[in-house]
């Protein structure tokens, strides 16, 4: 995707085209329901609900208002919490993905967190593998969701110098 990208803040008004993007990605993946009235209704007011938490929300738009990528944070006790990292299949190995982490790990430096986590899908293979290149480690355990997916979530956690 040779296509120049704007990442800028997003907003709840780019709800239907957040879900479309996770509903496209978790389309990927066999097994995995795509409820959002049920399971993920933050989805509707992402920005807002990550803000009332001080967190913040970016989005990847190409020129034509196809949103082709996010990211969210939020506070944690001692560090951050990465959300919803999705890239939509055609602007993946762009470095998009790095330049969205990019964002969280800067968030996360200029608030003095100590660390970011994030949990992710055992299935989700291929983030698995980006966020170990980024120097993420999986941390010990396994937590099942008890969703309609029958979700089973690794945590992974990147230690932050110290400012």
């Amino acid at each position: 995707m040779s296509e120049a990208l704007a990442i800028r803040p997003g907003r709840d008004e780019d709800a239907a085209r957040l879900i479309a993007l996770m509903g496209g990605v978790w389309g990927e993946y066999d097994g995995i329901v795509f409820d959002v009235a049920a399971e993920l209704p933050e989805l509707y007011a992402l920005a807002t609900h990550l803000a009332n938490r001080q967190g913040r929300l970016w989005v990847a738009e190409r020129a034509d208002g196809a949103i082709v990528g996010m990211v969210g944070m939020a506070p944690g006790e001692g560090g951050v919490e990465l959300h919803k990292l999705y890239v939509a299949r055609e602007a993946r190995r762009s470095g998009l993905a790095t330049r969205l982490l990019a964002l969280v790990e800067n968030e996360a430096k200029r608030r003095g967190a100590a660390f970011i986590e994030l949990n992710t899908d055992t299935r989700f293979i291929e983030a698995h593998a980006f966020y170990e290149r980024h120097g993420f480690t999986r941390q010990p355990g396994e937590w099942p969701l008890h969703d309609l997916s029958n979700s089973i979530e690794f945590r992974y956690r990147k230690e932050l110098p110290a400012a």
